[in-house]
């Protein structure tokens, strides 16, 4: 009998401020630590808040792109991913609110397996639809360009 995968759910997570600048997140058993660069007071033990934030684009694409690929029986192989992301700071720096600090993000996807051009923007066009990390920065107003190439 096939398990039913639950639509909703609600997740939950804990997490506390270790000093200023680190903070650790706990979630799925997993012990996230989300820090700042020495140069700005932190330990550099793990990525900042708005990069924690920037590369969950890239995970969220290479999962979501492998589960569409296979529902498409498309081999894309392995993915690599180039970005370039457009960063309002003045929010950060506590100059003024900003509504949208990524003001752009550039992802380039190359996939070196044996998929055509046109199997591999099929796959492009399913990730597109189902990514919620994709979807939450087009919502937010990031001008979010992906493209998708072979290898």
């Amino acid at each position: 009998m096939a398990i039913r995968q639950k639509t909703e759910m609600t997740i939950k997570l804990t997490g506390r401020g270790t000093s200023h600048a680190r903070s650790e997140t706990h979630i799925d058993g997993q012990n996230i630590v989300i820090d700042e660069p020495v140069a700005r007071g932190g330990t550099d033990e793990g990525p900042s808040p708005t990069a924690t934030a920037y590369s969950a684009l890239i995970g969220c694409t290479n999962v979501i792109g492998n589960k569409c690929a296979d529902k498409l029986g498309v081999d894309i192989g392995h993915l690599s991913f180039e970005m370039e992301v457009d960063f309002d700071r003045r929010g950060v720096l506590l100059m003024e609110e900003v509504d949208v600090p990524f003001k752009a993000i550039r992802l380039m996807v190359t996939a070196d397996g044996s998929a055509s051009e046109d199997d591999l923007q099929k796959v492009a066009r399913e990730t597109d639809k189902f990514c919620p990390i994709s979807k939450l920065y087009e919502q937010s107003g990031t001008n979010l360009t992906i493209t998708w190439r072979k290898g």
